[in-house]
């Protein structure tokens, strides 16, 4: 099934029987408009292929997003689907009576399960007009669950800090209070610990005077939703669990059909991408890189086999290129990307994605990337919540025609750096950010800063930005 005749073009040498979602093909090339095709009664000659191929027969090459490299076609069958579809549906307590609603890319690994997942259950699937209509779309549709990546909360949880900021010094008491009384909350439901009743009443009148708000502009029918593509600040998940919102962090590639490891809805641990689903082997290397072995591991990379040999251990496990840890109970914790990681001039071994979700908890910080392999210490390029940093200034009494006249101001930079050096009190002094530059523009897709799924990619940023880098370096 392609979109239009042009991309038939392309395709028709093997794929001989198409449908065109758009126009018609000429002559009788064995291409049929959709709406020929729903017209008649396809014949047996149409799935005959399907047919024959069964679980082991090719579904789908799905592209990786290209944030170590050019993106490869991960070439998945229909039985690793069918593997991971039997596995989400042991972890997670949908019905045909639940809604939801998808945002991420629909050409991305997770949403390409979900729509699987969706056809096995039978829920009923909306489909968001847009990240920009987001919180309109949650509002209208009111779902039951939604899967998302960690930018989305992140971008949350900025925006209530925001209002917190900007609100009167009752207001800021009354949050502050309300959210020590979520986390205890938060952190008595994940021991499953008893909560005293004493408790569980400041929670009731907490929740409906501080969270009910947030929990109503998702729509105010969630019971969780689920977290993957790149790692979820512990920060922010004990955040939105204090708010009574549910987020269950998981970790998939697409090599792997998607998720691998998921927190479940009874059994779930903050900071952690939660135990292996069902039908795949885990083991940590030598080397601290997370090795996968199961049902939902890929065929190989569409027509690079040296890529697929360095990806595939000749007894079926596949390095993840991820490194990580399992706790006593076989949680699963991602320290970072194997090819991420840095190595300081000193030789310590450092994994700023850890860095970068601490410094994003800032409330005035969008986000990081954090700098240093083979430097005497590390340094960070920031980007500022513009609606955070506004608010700084016009109550500083600071005045500024424009944004990008803020992002230079020496308050605000003062303003990042207490911040930033607070922040480096809990890491190890091989660890702390030493030097950074405020950015004038946040990070973009658009600007080819950010993958579909709004992960940084290293490789562009360093750089787009070499010359401010290298001049953190300059004694």
């Amino acid at each position: 099934i392609v979109e239009h005749p042009a991309l038939w073009e392309r395709v028709r040498g093997v794929a001989p029987r198409t449908v065109l979602i758009e126009g018609t093909a000429s002559g009788n090339s064995g291409a049929v408009s959709l709406q020929d095709w729903l017209r008649a009664k396809p014949g047996p000659g149409w799935w005959k292929e399907a047919e024959k191929s069964g679980a082991e027969g090719v579904a789908t090459y799905v592209y990786t997003s290209g944030t170590t490299g050019p993106p490869k076609g991960a070439v998945l069958t229909h039985g690793n689907f069918i593997a991971e579809i039997e596995a989400l549906a042991k972890v997670f307590d949908i019905t045909d009576k639940d809604e939801s609603i998808v945002f991420l890319p629909l050409a991305h690994i997770v949403a390409r399960a979900l729509q699987f997942y969706h056809l096995k259950i039978g829920f009923t699937q909306a489909f968001a007009e847009g990240i920009d209509k987001l919180v309109d779309n949650l509002g209208e549709i009111r779902p039951h669950f939604f899967v998302a990546v960690p930018r989305i909360f992140e971008k949350v949880h900025e925006r209530v800090l925001s209002q917190v900021e900007a609100g009167s010094p009752l207001k800021k008491g009354l949050f502050s209070w309300a959210l020590s009384v979520g986390k205890e909350i938060g952190c008595r439901r994940q021991e499953k610990r008893p909560i005293p009743l004493s408790l569980s009443l400041q929670h009731l009148l907490a929740s409906s005077l501080v969270f009910q708000k947030l929990r109503d502009r998702l729509g105010g029918r969630l019971r969780y939703a689920v977290c993957g593509g790149a790692p979820l600040s512990k920060e922010i998940g004990e955040f939105f669990a204090a708010a009574g919102i549910l987020i269950l962090e998981g970790y998939g590639l697409t090599e792997t059909t998607a998720a691998i490891n998921c927190n479940r809805p009874e059994a779930y641990r903050f900071g952690t991408v939660g135990p292996a689903v069902q039908g795949v082997e885990e083991k940590i290397a030598g080397d601290g890189e997370i090795l996968v072995r199961g049902p939902v591991v890929f065929q190989g990379y569409f027509k690079k086999p040296e890529a697929t040999r360095e990806a595939l251990t000749p007894d079926g496990w596949f390095r993840t290129g991820d490194i990580g840890e399992f706790d006593k109970d076989g949680f699963l914790k991602i320290t970072d990307r194997k090819k991420d990681i840095i190595v300081t001039a000193g030789g310590k071994n450092v994994a700023p994605q850890n860095i970068e979700n601490l410094l994003k908890t800032v409330p005035y910080i969008s986000q990081a990337m954090v700098h240093g392999d083979r430097r005497k210490y590390l340094s960070a390029l920031i980007t500022l919540n513009q609606e955070s940093v506004t608010h700084f200034a016009k109550h500083s009494g600071i005045s500024f025609r424009d944004f990008r006249e803020l992002t230079k101001h020496p308050k605000i930079f003062q303003l990042i750096q207490a911040a930033i050096e607070e922040k480096n009190k809990q890491l190890a002094s091989f660890e702390t950010i030493k030097k950074f530059a405020i950015l004038e523009d946040d990070f973009s897709q658009e600007a080819g800063e950010l993958t579909p799924t709004l992960k940084l990619k290293r490789k562009v940023v360093s750089e787009k930005y070499q010359d401010i880098l290298s001049r953190l370096y300059e004694s």
